[in-house]
């Protein structure tokens, strides 16, 4: 298998005033293409300092972070920016949506920024094809507070996906959204990774896991569990079956 993503003895810590506080503890972790991990573990774990410098968004005070075989530990802050845009896609909690802007203009964003320069008849296009794919063409006009959460959350998987990213790193995804909405957006990155998309997923909820491909368990800055979801579930037919159990017949 092809590795995209190698941690080695990956520490962090913060100083605050006298004290350091250890973060993560030394990681070890290496992903491969096409993987579906979901990141576990309690506040304090350590597992939202790991998504941070999995997304090169902080560096590690020490070890050595490997993406696609290039040593990112160490790079510029102008360096982590192309890499962030060029390879990684960001989905958060918050959905941290522009609120006057359209679903089209939302999810245009990080073309604005690609080291390739689009015309925006492109951008435009680009950004119509996602739309679709998360199912949202119905809704390209609409700003953030005409949508519902989940459909927030597919412009923001949108966004994510338009400049066709090798990794999707979500940091609690489903955190904002009730039972159905929270499958159909699981059932998007499943669908997603079916295509080949490596998904990194934190999540506390053990109930949003079991749609991953593998499971890292965190506490205290370590990794105590690294396995493979063996009796892994689809969202969709989760979904299915809550609509039906909803209905009137």
């Amino acid at each position: 298998m092809e590795r995209v993503i190698e941690l080695k003895d990956i520490k962090k810590i913060y100083q605050t005033g006298d004290i350091n506080v250890i973060a993560l503890a030394g990681i070890n972790i290496s992903i491969n293409k096409g993987e579906f991990v979901a990141i576990m573990g309690a506040s304090g774990s350590g597992k939202s300092t790991l998504m941070n410098i999995l997304g090169c968004l902080d560096k590690p005070s020490s070890g050595e972070y490997f993406l696609d075989n290039l040593n990112v530990s160490n790079l510029t802050r102008d360096q982590y920016a192309d890499i962030r845009n060029q390879k990684i896609g960001f989905v958060f909690q918050g959905f941290n949506l522009l609120s006057r802007t359209t679903a089209l203009d939302n999810v245009q964003v990080p073309l604005f920024y690609s080291r390739k320069k689009f015309k925006a008849s492109e951008m435009s296009h680009k950004a119509l094809e996602v739309l679709k794919k998360v199912g949202l063409e119905s809704r390209v006009h609409h700003v953030p507070n005409k949508l519902s959460g989940g459909q927030q959350q597919r412009v923001a998987i949108a966004r994510a996906l338009v400049n066709d990213p090798e990794i999707i790193l979500a940091d609690e995804p489903t955190g904002n959204l009730d039972s159905k909405t929270s499958f159909d957006i699981i059932s998007l990155f499943q669908e997603l990774n079916d295509n080949g998309i490596t998904i990194v997923l934190v999540t506390h909820e053990p109930d949003i896991a079991i749609f991953a491909k593998r499971k890292i368990m965190m506490r205290d800055g370590n990794v105590i569990e690294d396995s493979i979801v063996h009796e892994r579930k689809i969202a969709k037919e989760f979904k299915d079956k809550l609509v039906y159990a909803n209905s009137d017949y």
